[in-house]
C-alpha cells in the first residue's frame, strides 16, 4: 500500500536521526539563531502573512526532508481535492468545503453531482438581506423597538470561531447591536446574559445543524420562557441558523429566518458560513464580514497554489508534526501580542484538539502513538505574568507569537519610560521569543534558563477583517495539512458524542427524578448513583 501517513515514509528514518542529532550541544537554538541568513532562510510571505521560523529547532537538511515527505504525501494536492469537494471526511462519506463558503469564485464545485456554489451564494444574499432589514429598522422585536442585542445560542463551533471574530473585530461593530454568547447549559451562563440583555430588544441567534443538541436545545428553551414571562412572542425574537429540514426549519414553528448549514461543512470549521455570517454581520455589519471572507479566501488560495518551501500554513504544519513526532512536543501554545485576539486560543484548541486529536488512522489502523497536540493560549503581555515560568524553565513547549504591527487605536500615544503602549508590547514580544531560544547561563541555578526553547512568529499588519479572515485560514489549513500528514480524518469528531451517549442515560435518570421523588437511581455504576443522589439532595 502507497504510504499515506508521515511515519511510512522511508525519510521518517532520517528525520528520527535528525531528532536525536539536535540534542547535540552545537545544534543549541543560540548557535542554530547566530547563523549567517537564518532569518532569511527560515521566514516565508504568503497570503497577506510573515512567518518567522528562525527560532525552531531545525537545521537545513531537517527542512529539507519535512519538505520533502510533504511532496511524498501530496499534501498540496490533498488540499486541492478538498477545495474541489473531493470526500476526504470517509468515515462519514462527505466533502469537506468550508473554503467554498468564503469563496468569490465563478469556478463550480460539485457534490452528489450538484453544484454548490449557488446555494453559498444564496446563503450569503440571504443572509446580508436580513441583517440589512435589520439595521434600517424594517425588522424589530414584536414590540416595535429596534434590536440592541444579538445573543448567539449555541455550543462547541457553533460559537467559538464567531466569538474569535467578533472579538477580534469588535472596533468594527458600528451598528449599535451588542454581541453576547450563551453556550454552557450551565445556568449560570444563561443568567449573566439575562442580566446583560434587554428582551424586548434581542435578537436570539440559534445555531445548531441538527437542532437536537442537548446543551443548546436547553438554553434555547430557556430563551422562550424568559421571553414569555416579559409578555414577548418569541416567534419574532428569533433566527435559526440549522440544516434543511430540522426541527429548527419547522413552517409549524415560525421565526423571523432561517438560515441553512450543511453537512459538508463541520462545525468547527464553519465560522464563514452562515454560523459566523448570522451572528457577524448582525453586530460587524454585511461589509465588514464581507472583507473578512475575501482575506480568509485570499489565504485559502495561498495553501493551495504556493510550493511547499514559501507556503505558510503548510511550513507551520510540517514543523508542528516535527515538534510532536520527532521531538516530543506535546503541547503548543498561541500567544497573540494583541488583547484582541484573546479568543483566538480557544477557538484554535477546538479546530486543532478536536480534528487531529485521533487515535486511528484514516484506513482504521490504530496508530502507534495517538496524534494531536495540546492547543492553549493567552495573550501577551498577560501570558509572561502567568505561566511562562514554566515556559522558561519548566517543562519546554514551542510557542506560537504573534504581533500585529499597527494596532486598531492609534489615537493613543503617550509614553511611559519612552515608548508608547504598543512598542512597549512588542518590545515584550520581540524579547520572550529571544530568551526562550537563547537562555541565560547562571551559576545559580534558580537563576539559570536552558533556552533552545522553539517559538515562531507571526506578523500582521493589522487587525483588518482581511487580515482576521487570512489568520484565521491560516490556522484552518495549518491544521488540515497536519491531518494529512499524520494521516487521520482531521473532519470527523467521535469522541465527542461518546460522552454525550453516556450523558443521555444520565439525564433519563434525572428525568424519572423529577417525574417521581421517590425514584430510585439505578446502581450499575455506584460511583455515577452517588453523584445523582447528591445533586438532588442538594449537598455533600
Amino acid at each position: 500500500m502507497k504510504p499515506y501517513r508521515l511515519n511510512q515514509l522511508e525519510l521518517n528514518t532520517a528525520l528520527q536521526k535528525k531528532a536525536r542529532e539536535m540534542n547535540q550541544d552545537k545544534m543549541h537554538l543560540k548557535h542554530l539563531v547566530s547563523a549567517p541568513n537564518r532569518l532569511s532562510n527560515y521566514s516565508a510571505k504568503g497570503g497577506g502573512l510573515f512567518l518567522d521560523y528562525s527560532r525552531q529547532r531545525l537545521d537545513d537538511q531537517t527542512m529539507q526532508l519535512l519538505i520533502d515527505a510533504a511532496d511524498k504525501l501530496n499534501l498540496t494536492a490533498k488540499f486541492q481535492q478538498m477545495s474541489q469537494g473531493a470526500l476526504i471526511n470517509k468515515t462519514e462519506n462527505r466533502a469537506v468545503l468550508h473554503t467554498a463558503t468564503r469563496s468569490f469564485s465563478s469556478t463550480p464545485i460539485y457534490v452528489d453531482g450538484h453544484d454548490i456554489m449557488p446555494d453559498m451564494q444564496n446563503v450569503r444574499n440571504a443572509v446580508k438581506t436580513f441583517c440589512n432589514r435589520v439595521h434600517n429598522g424594517e425588522i424589530k422585536g414584536c414590540t416595535g423597538k429596534a434590536f440592541r442585542h444579538a445573543v448567539v445560542v449555541g455550543i462547541g463551533g457553533s460559537y467559538l470561531g464567531a466569538e474569535f471574530i467578533s472579538t477580534a473585530l469588535a472596533a468594527y461593530a458600528n451598528k449599535a447591536i451588542r454581541i453576547h454568547y450563551l453556550a454552557n447549559v450551565d445556568i449560570h451562563n444563561f443568567g449573566a446574559v439575562a442580566d446583560a440583555i434587554d428582551p424586548e430588544t434581542t435578537l436570539w441567534i440559534i445555531i445548531s445543524k441538527s437542532y437536537t443538541t442537548a446543551e443548546t436545545t436547553a438554553n434555547k428553551n430557556q430563551a422562550i420562557e424568559l421571553m414569555k414571562d416579559k409578555g414577548l412572542e418569541p416567534s419574532k425574537h428569533i433566527v435559526t441558523v440549522t440544516s434543511k429540514g430540522s426541527p429548527g426549519d419547522d413552517p409549524g414553528d415560525p421565526v423571523l429566518a432561517t438560515f441553512y448549514m450543511y453537512d459538508f461543512i463541520g462545525g468547527r470549521y464553519s465560522v464563514t458560513s452562515a454560523v459566523g455570517a448570522a451572528p457577524l454581520s448582525i453586530y460587524l455589519g454585511n461589509e465588514t464580514f464581507e472583507r473578512f471572507l475575501k482575506g480568509a479566501e485570499q489565504m485559502d488560495l495561498h495553501a493551495a497554489q504556493a510550493p511547499a518551501h514559501a507556503n505558510l500554513p503548510l511550513i507551520a504544519a510540517l514543523i508542528s508534526v516535527w515538534n510532536t513526532d520527532y521531538l516530543g512536543y506535546r503541547h503548543n501554545a498561541i500567544i497573540p501580542y494583541c488583547s484582541a485576539l484573546q479568543k483566538l486560543a480557544p477557538h484554535i484548541q477546538q479546530l486543532n484538539m478536536e480534528s487531529n486529536g485521533k487515535g486511528a488512522d484514516i484506513q482504521g489502523q490504530m496508530l502507534d502513538t495517538p496524534a494531536g497536540t495540546v492547543i492553549f493560549g493567552e495573550p501577551g503581555a498577560n501570558a509572561q505574568h502567568s505561566f511562562f515560568q514554566l515556559a522558561h524553565q519548566g517543562q519546554a513547549f514551542p510557542i506560537d507569537f504573534i504581533g500585529v504591527l499597527n494596532p486598531q487605536y492609534t489615537q493613543y500615544q503617550s509614553c511611559s519610560k519612552g515608548v508608547t503602549n504598543h512598542q512597549e508590547l512588542w518590545a515584550n514580544m520581540i524579547a520572550q521569543a529571544k530568551v526562550l531560544a537563547i537562555g541565560k547561563d547562571s551559576e545559580d541555578k534558580t537563576r539559570y534558563f536552558s533556552g533552545n526553547r522553539p517559538s515562531s512568529t507571526l506578523v500582521l499588519d493589522d487587525l483588518s477583517p482581511e487580515n482576521v479572515g487570512r489568520l484565521l485560514s491560516f490556522y484552518e489549513a495549518r491544521t488540515v495539512f497536519e491531518g494529512f500528514a499524520w494521516g487521520v480524518n482531521s473532519f470527523d469528531q467521535f469522541g465527542v458524542e461518546l460522552g454525550k451517549i453516556a450523558a443521555a442515560d444520565l439525564r433519563r435518570q434525572m428525568a424519572d427524578k423529577n417525574q417521581d421523588p421517590d425514584h430510585y437511581f439505578e446502581a450499575s455504576d455506584p460511583i455515577a448513583k452517588m453523584y445523582l443522589e447528591m445533586l438532588f439532595e442538594g449537598k455533600i
